[in-house]
């Protein structure tokens, strides 16, 4: 039985732009109806995220895009990673007394160079339509005037408070006068909203040359932070394809890596050849199976993914259906493979915010940005009013694993964005928040939507699975469901072998997914937003 809110799926007849927050959706929309692009409308959604959830992203962050171009066709994939600074090397880390980089702090904040403004700066170059001062526009508005903290806002402050009262610059934020803003107190950043202005004004060298740029180095640098302007100055976005499958007749494309969307396409590959329709839906059979494809792709995933630049990746046979016939065999629906005895390969040749637009001209965008964990690095640099991420800490340490930490590097990345294709013509855009939940939540989607026919809004309301860690601190056993998932699949499960945990309903920790679908005959785009999150598809 579906469970859902009665919240029905919002449709829309010439665009739509579909966020965690009402607000950055609405902002969005608004770029849309001023005659701004899809791309446009995406950054001005991704800056008002910056400022509306400073829990889940920053400018000090890094993004990757999927834009669709109607009159070709092509999706283009946009790499907007940050690089690990010069000094980050492996020495380095072990003089400072260190065997893994620190999941907190000024270390792995300044590790990697934020990314995603460099991306902004390439994606408005290719597709652009309105001048960036009046994309940053509502966000600007909101980071000088204040906007009203929501109760999930108020309650990552204060189950953060800890970390975010260790800066001085990132507590006169988040902690105004000590306290933990109640829901619907105002909240400020009036550096952030010159910060935007500058980059808006002046381009690239807004953020990553001149006064911004040195602020945040002068900033790190105090705390015993890494980077330089060189490294500032060396920092650029990449333009590639992305990957792809075909699913039941879909076609799935993902963001390559060094993200870890090669794994939803894997876990799909693995899936494709049993009826899952058939299967009583979140029944043991379902959960299991998809479980039991989560582990063999993240097993390769650990092993094998990293920063292309640097390591010689076997994305080709990875994909391959011939591959997944082989690791498909190790699947037993009687019995869970613990994560500690998934087989190996063999031999191979070779916290965050979604936001997805599709403007008039069929156009579209599927946009993944973060900082990593809750409040990234805790530190707000300087006078910046920019909260740096701590994406440097999904670096290893281990000289010889292929996502060893290098100068000019980019980190395994858990942020992924996905687009699908169907007949042919662009059908749905989706992703989620979570780490290494992300790709198992897009697998969910995917499933619900060609598997069982659920529209995008019905998909995201059913009861969420996700197994082993969401953090990269965390054990990696654990299969944790909300506990509005049946106990006769709980208790099946445990049965086979899973180490269950059950969360209660609508766990914020389940992820915040959002997506849109459109109608290959009528183009009626049909937009959904996560319960689970303050957002809002809207269109018009």
């Amino acid at each position: 039985m579906l469970e859902q809110t009665g919240r029905p799926v919002t449709m829309a007849p010439n665009a739509m732009v579909t966020s965690p927050h009402s607000l950055a959706s609405a902002a969005g929309v608004d770029v849309l109806r001023a005659g701004g692009s899809a791309v446009d409308a995406a950054m001005a959604t991704s800056a008002a995220l910056a400022v509306l959830y400073p829990h889940m992203t920053t400018i000090g962050g890094d993004a990757f895009w999927l834009i669709h171009d109607a009159k070709s066709g092509d999706i283009k994939y946009l790499n907007g990673g940050g690089r690990a600074v010069k000094a980050a090397t492996r020495d380095n880390m072990k003089d400072r007394g260190l065997d893994e980089i620190p999941f907190r702090g000024i270390v792995p904040a300044t590790i990697t160079v934020p990314g995603a403004l460099a991306s902004w700066v390439e994606a408005h170059a290719a597709y652009g339509k309105l001048p960036m001062t009046r994309i940053v526009e509502s966000a600007v508005g909101y980071a000088r005037d204040g906007f009203p903290a929501t109760k999930r806002v108020s309650d990552m402050i204060a189950q953060n408070k800890d970390l975010v009262s260790q800066v001085a610059e990132t507590a006169e934020i988040l902690l105004p006068g000590g306290d933990v803003p109640r829901p619907g107190d105002k909240i400020v950043n009036p550096n952030l909203a010159r910060t935007l202005e500058i980059f808006a004004e002046q381009g690239r060298d807004g953020f990553y040359a001149g006064e911004v740029a040195q602020e945040i180095v002068r900033a790190t640098q105090a705390l015993g932070g890494l980077v330089t302007m060189e490294d500032f100055a060396g920092q650029h976005a990449q333009w590639s394809d992305p990957i792809s499958t075909d699913y039941r007749g879909v076609t799935v494309f993902n963001t390559p890596p060094p993200t870890q969307g090669i794994t939803v396409l894997q876990m799909l590959n693995l899936l494709e050849r049993y009826d899952l329709s058939s299967m009583p839906f979140l029944g043991p059979d379902h959960v299991h199976l998809m479980v039991e494809a989560k582990q063999l792709a993240f097993h390769d995933r650990d092993l094998l993914i990293a920063d292309p630049d640097f390591a010689d990746i076997p994305v080709a046979r990875l994909l391959s259906k011939s591959y997944a016939e082989e690791r498909s065999a190790l699947i037993d629906m009687t019995s869970a493979i613990p994560w500690d005895q998934v087989p190996s390969y063999g031999s191979l040749d070779g916290d965050t915010v979604f936001m997805a637009v599709v403007d008039a001209e069929g156009n579209a965008v599927s946009l993944i940005q973060s900082l990593y964990s809750a409040f990234g690095s805790g530190v707000v640099a300087g006078n910046t009013g920019v909260m740096l991420q701590n994406r440097g800490s999904y670096f290893s340490l281990d000289p010889d694993h292929p996502n060893t930490l290098e100068p000019g590097k980019i980190p395994l990345h858990t942020l992924i964005a996905s687009m699908t294709k169907r007949d042919g013509k662009l059908w749905s855009l989706l992703g989620c928040q979570g780490a290494d939940g992300q790709p198992q939540v897009q697998l969910q989607l995917h499933v619900d939507m060609i598997d069982f026919g659920l529209d995008i809004q019905q998909a995201l309301e059913q009861p969420r699975f996700l197994s082993g860690r969401i953090g990269l601190t965390e054990p990696r056993d654990p299969l944790h469901v909300e506990g509005r998932i049946s106990e006769e699949t709980i208790s099946e499960l445990a049965a086979r072998g899973h180490k269950m945990n059950v969360w209660p309903a609508w766990q914020n920790r389940a992820g915040q997914a959002h997506g849109i679908v459109i109608d290959p005959e009528t183009g009626t785009l049909s937009g959904g937003s996560d319960p689970r999150s303050d957002g809002a598809a809207i269109g018009y």
